[in-house]
């Protein structure tokens, strides 16, 4: 059975992240993940979840590597993986050119090769050895290995291009997702990353897909609120890409939103197209949302 986590919101306290993170673990799911857009810093959320709830698996969905040099990303992670017992799974990405260039004054010149280079850096930081990365545009030098005793937390990278689920599956543990459908993870992310993957020798990737999830009678009027509450991602390009692979036109296209019975039959599609967890994010009306909680719950319960 698919691993079913559910995503934090991380617009609210600190406070609150703790009391979402506790009542998703009394639920049944397998993890929490943290996003890191405007809200709360998610590395340094996890880790005051991680000290306050037992047993729940963490993760970020995702970190972007531009702005944090890959040493002072390793020391958050590690020390969010101390905190929490060693559950954390860091999932990293690229962010937006619109981000990175137009709000954050940064170059997004070859984003590809900026990551080759930045885990090249990270990893070793990561696995307690030293970084001796002096590359064409990153820099990351230490010496020795950082002073923290801690387990090193799988890494997952936010690939979707060819180039990038080549990165993620020759030298992480997989992917986590977003703005891609089912059949593209079937058709496209799956075996590219499971290729790449078994040519480097390594385990079968982790493959995390967020989707939005909607239990509801009413699939049309909570197809347009996801879409509303969803509008920015179809107009960046990375995201557009996968919609249109998937022959979507607008976030609702790739969710599972509508009956029970949808929502059952999407999670054994999913797992049957290589996914091998959720990351799922609840939309729709305030009692579509606690509906569609108590449905994955049940769920991630086997029920």
């Amino acid at each position: 059975m698919i691993k079913i986590g559910m995503v934090l919101n991380t617009e609210r306290s600190v406070a609150s992240a703790v009391a979402q993170a506790e009542k998703i673990r009394a639920a049944g799911f397998a993890a929490a993940w943290s996003t890191q857009i405007f809200g709360l810093d998610a590395l340094s959320t996890l880790a005051v979840v991680g000290a306050s709830v037992p047993e729940l698996e963490l993760g970020t969905a995702v970190v972007p590597i531009y702005g944090r040099h890959p040493q002072v990303l390793a020391q958050q992670a590690l020390t969010a993986q101390a905190a929490s017992g060693g559950r954390l799974t860091l999932g990293i990405g690229l962010s937006h050119r619109i981000v990175v260039e137009g709000l954050w004054g940064e170059s997004y010149e070859r984003p590809a090769s900026y990551l080759a280079e930045y885990l090249d850096a990270l990893l070793p930081l990561l696995s307690g050895e030293a970084a001796m990365h002096d590359g064409e545009r990153l820099k990351a030098i230490t010496m020795g290995p950082l002073s923290i005793e801690s387990t090193r937390p799988d890494v997952l990278v936010a690939a979707l291009g060819d180039r990038m689920l080549n990165l993620a599956g020759r030298l992480t543990e997989g992917t986590v997702t977003w703005m891609t459908g089912i059949s593209t993870v079937r058709d496209h992310v799956a075996p590219k990353i499971t290729a790449a993957a078994d040519e480097a020798g390594r385990s079968a990737p982790r493959i995390a897909v967020a989707l939005p999830i909607c239990l509801t009678d009413n699939p049309s009027r909570a197809a347009a609120l996801i879409d509303e509450e969803l509008a920015i991602y179809p107009t960046l390009p990375s995201y557009a890409a996968m919609l249109e692979k998937e022959g979507a036109a607008s976030a609702s296209g790739i969710g599972l939103i509508g009956s029970e019975e949808l929502i059952r039959d999407g999670l054994g599609r999913l797992e049957e197209a290589g996914g091998t967890e959720l990351l799922g994010g609840v939309g729709g009306t305030p009692e579509e949302q606690d509906a569609s909680f108590e449905l994955l719950s049940r769920l991630a319960r086997g029920a």
